[in-house]
């Protein structure tokens, strides 16, 4: 049976935010992206993540107000750069790279991209959260690597490809599944970048 006792007590003039311990709230906010993956966002309810997460209505609807809220904080708590540290020199090996390392999670990223679905578009702070988490940080990461790569003299400044290498890379992740059904793992993503990104840079 869920119970106040199950998130800690709460006295007068204190709210239910302040005894939420990080690893608590963080647990929450794994659930509801968990969830979102699994049923799609239409079918998540606050009470079912209430129940699932043992815990309270009262306290998800104090922390977060509203489902909306929710998934978008959900989504900023996991915001990774998850092509940081990709130096090694070269810009061709670079993108060979981050393509292996985008398609470890591609599969997981994609899962909820779809089950947000138009949920994103209604919602400016959903839309917001999702860019913040899984789009901005990768694109500028992205960015630095091809950024270094005119710096070393590999590509020229004003090659008229630099502009459209992000929407190759982060395109053909999404476009996958809905095309042919299948996620863009690493092995496929190195062959897009070999076959189609790195040839239109002018690179082997």
């Amino acid at each position: 049976m869920t119970s106040q006792a199950a998130d800690g007590p709460e006295t007068a003039g204190t709210s239910r935010r302040s005894k939420l311990t990080p690893e608590r709230e963080q647990e929450f906010l794994d659930a509801v992206l968990d969830r979102v993956r699994e049923c799609g966002y239409e079918a998540v309810t606050m009470e079912g993540i209430a129940a699932s997460t043992r815990c309270s209505k009262s306290t998800l609807y104090r922390q977060w107000k509203t489902k909306p809220q929710f998934v978008a904080a959900a989504l900023r708590s996991r915001r990774q750069v998850r092509l940081a540290g990709i130096d090694t020199g070269s810009l061709a090996e670079d993108l060979r790279l981050a393509a292996r390392a985008a398609g470890d999670w591609s599969g997981k990223d994609s899962r909820l991209l779809q089950a947000l679905g138009h949920a994103v578009v209604e919602d400016p702070e959903l839309k917001r959260a999702l860019r913040e988490a899984l789009v901005d940080p990768e694109i500028a990461a992205l960015r630095e690597i091809l950024r270094r790569g005119v710096e070393r003299g590999e590509v020229p400044a004003g090659h008229p490809a630099l502009e459209f290498v992000p929407v190759q890379m982060f395109g053909v992740q999404r476009i996958r599944p809905v095309m042919e059904g299948e996620y863009a793992d690493g092995d496929y993503l190195v062959r897009f970048v070999e076959a189609v990104v790195l040839p239109a840079l002018g690179l082997t």
